[in-house]
């Protein structure tokens, strides 16, 4: 890189020193940057005085004490005012006799980095010429030839002059270039109003900030720019700027639920006086909702408190609860009224199971549960339970496009948000003639889209702002507990996708969830299955599940025994719970298996909590499933090795 700056140099230099002129370039300090070979033979410089770094009051001093500038009295104050004259950095031209009765034009232009750059002709043939013609011209009076000069040296100074001002103008434009340049690269809006509310500048960015809105700006009033929602949100505060009072404040835009924060300045001059308004705004939707989660974080902890210390036994009895049902189901001769009694007894289980697992988790992480499910026949079952539910002036449909297979979601926390959206619906609605659709498409190959609609009066702004914060409700008389939305925020957020809420330009609310789009694969074949579990009702609970399944089951309580059987060849699958009878928990018979190798493979279950520290570290290392389950949660399970 050097050798090529030096080569560059090089031949910059000996185009200068080709040029008839003589010239030089000072920095902001006086200081040579460089010269070329005609200002050394013009002024018979010496060779310290041409070398970069020479100063230019040394060089004056020299030529003075030669005589270059005549008769000098005082060379200190003469040196002083020529480079106090220098340091104005102002352009300039000038025409002197130099001490050997030659002519020069001496021609100085600022420079934008700094210092100037000066160009010295010599002009003595021209001035001969002009002498000449005065001699020989009888027929000329001396007044014409005296305008002649003068206007000969007038149109030089013009030249000059206009140099300097193409220069100037070169780099004004260059400025204004980069700075809107730099504007528009900025992620926000900044614009300014005159006194008319008339937009006087804008670096187009406005269409991002409010969605809809034309790019281009200049001329438009804030009303026509801005449009009437926007521009009535605002009006306040923009009033406020005009009087001389600056103001920040954020508003949420209807059109995509988009959050916006504002700032206005006023455009004052120094008497105090308003001339026009700056306004620089951004979308904060993302920090928003980060600070919409941090707020859930906050307010969850409490209810994680009341819960942990019951969650663990809660569970094993839902468990045990579930395992009884499935054995009494198989019973011969059951009556109908005593299966129904079982098929609502397994409901209420499965639903207590829920309960705890969402109170549970309003601190933490909810343990997913993905699994293949084919979701024509998750709206169906979805569609025949909300249908009770809904009043004979509310119309329920259902519709699925583009989905090629199953997909693998946690369908039991899809169930609960599609419950709630559609009960929030509903309830929107009322007693008037309405509607309610659930749409399921993909986007790209890459998202599930799950769209919510309906045509009640949609979403209210205060609603748009706060409807996924915890315990946030528009319903009247507590009939809301405020963690509907707040629930499908988590369960989008935790699946990898989003969640949008809006309006319907048509009237109606719209929520719609993207959830990363994933098919399901074949089941696999019957396995034998080593399950460790100390509870002897659910082992024995566990190990019909297993066999329902297809699977073989081999039986242990400690991890000792476990670890024992573990070393019988053909064994799969080892399932343990985390705690067990004696010393060593199931975490450590995982470890102590996993470090052998050619251990089969590992897969843990627990009813601790999902804050505990035990759980947390057993599902950063193996497959883990939360009690209570269920034999299709078991073999989803064991199908994908889903971590907790």
């Amino acid at each position: 890189m050097k050798k090529r700056r030096d080569k560059t140099e090089n031949l910059v230099l000996s185009g200068l020193n080709l040029i008839q002129q003589a010239l030089t370039i000072y920095d902001h300090d006086l200081r040579l940057v460089i010269c070329n070979s005609r200002f050394q033979e013009m002024f018979d410089l010496p060779e310290h005085l041409v070398t970069p770094g020479a100063g230019f009051a040394e060089t004056l001093r020299f030529l003075a004490e030669r005589g270059e500038y005549g008769e000098v009295g005082d060379i200190d104050a003469f040196v002083r005012e020529r480079v106090e004259q220098a340091r104005a950095f102002e352009p300039h031209y000038m025409e002197r006799r130099r001490a050997n009765g030659r002519m020069i034009s001496v021609e100085g232009n600022p420079l934008r980095q700094g210092g100037w750059v000066t160009v010295y002709t010599d002009i003595t043939a021209i001035k001969r010429q002009e002498e000449l013609l005065r001699s020989h011209s009888a027929q000329l009076s001396d007044q014409l030839l005296s305008y002649s000069e003068e206007l000969a040296r007038a149109n030089r100074e013009l030249e000059a002059t206009i140099s300097a001002l193409e220069a100037t103008k070169r780099q004004l434009t260059e400025s204004e270039h980069l700075a809107r340049m730099t504007t528009e690269m900025m992620p926000a809006h900044i614009a300014h109003l005159d006194m008319d509310e008339c937009y006087s500048y804008s670096n187009r960015r406005l269409p991002d900030i409010v969605p809809g809105r034309p790019e281009t700006i200049v001329g438009l009033t804030a009303r026509e720019a801005l449009g009437a929602e926007v521009y009535d949100r605002i009006r306040p505060y923009l009033a406020k700027a005009y009087q001389g009072i600056p103001s920040i404040f954020e508003f949420t835009h209807s059109r995509g639920a988009r959050r916006a924060r504002a700032a206005f300045t006023p455009d004052m001059a120094q008497d105090g006086s308003v001339h026009g308004v700056y306004i620089l705004s951004m979308d904060i939707t993302e920090e928003a909702m980060a600070r919409a989660a941090l707020a859930q974080t906050h307010k969850r902890e409490l209810a994680a408190q009341l819960t942990s210390g019951l969650a663990h036994d809660f569970a094993n009895l839902l468990t045990i609860i579930l395992g009884l049902q499935g054995r009494m189901e198989k019973l011969a001769g059951l009556p109908d009224e005593a299966r129904e009694m079982i098929a609502t007894t397994r409901a209420a289980a499965y639903r207590g199971g829920v309960l705890l697992d969402r109170l549970a988790n309003i601190s933490g992480p909810r343990e997913v549960n993905p699994k293949a499910i084919d979701m024509s026949r998750l709206l169906s079952d979805i569609k025949a339970m909300a249908s009770p539910s809904m009043p004979s002036n509310v119309t329920l449909s259902c519709s699925v496009t583009n989905v090629a297979g199953p997909v693998v979601l946690d369908s039991g926390f899809l169930q609960d948000s599609l419950l709630n959206l559609l009960l929030n619906a509903r309830d929107a609605i009322g007693t008037s003639q309405g509607s309610i659709h659930v749409g399921v498409t993909t986007i790209e190959d890459i998202w599930l889209e799950i769209r919510v609609s309906d045509t009640g009066p949609g979403f209210t702004p205060e609603a748009l702002e706060h409807a996924l914060d915890p315990f946030f409700t528009s319903k009247r008389n507590d009939e809301g507990s405020g963690l509907g939305l707040s629930m499908v925020y988590d369960f989008a957020q935790i699946s990898g996708g989003q969640i949008k809420i809006g309006n319907d330009p048509d009237g109606g609310a719209v929520v719609t969830l993207r959830l990363p789009l994933k098919y399901g694969e074949p089941s696999p074949e019957p396995r034998l299955v080593l399950l460790v579990e100390d509870s002897p009702e659910i082992r024995i609970n566990t190990r019909e599940m297993l066999r329902d399944l297809g699977h073989n089951v081999l039986e242990a309580t400690s991890a000792d025994e476990a670890e024992a059987l573990a070393a019988i060849p053909g064994i799969d699958i080892v399932l343990s719970d985390i705690m067990l009878d004696g010393t060593r928990t199931g975490l450590d018979l995982a470890r102590s298996l996993a470090r052998k190798g050619t251990a089969p493979a590992i897969y843990m279950m627990t009813s601790l909590p999902v804050h505990n520290a035990t759980r947390r570290q057993a599902a950063a290392e193996f497959p883990l499933i939360g009690k209570p389950f269920g034999a299709a949660d078991l073999a989803h399970f064991l199908e994908t090795g889903s971590r907790a």
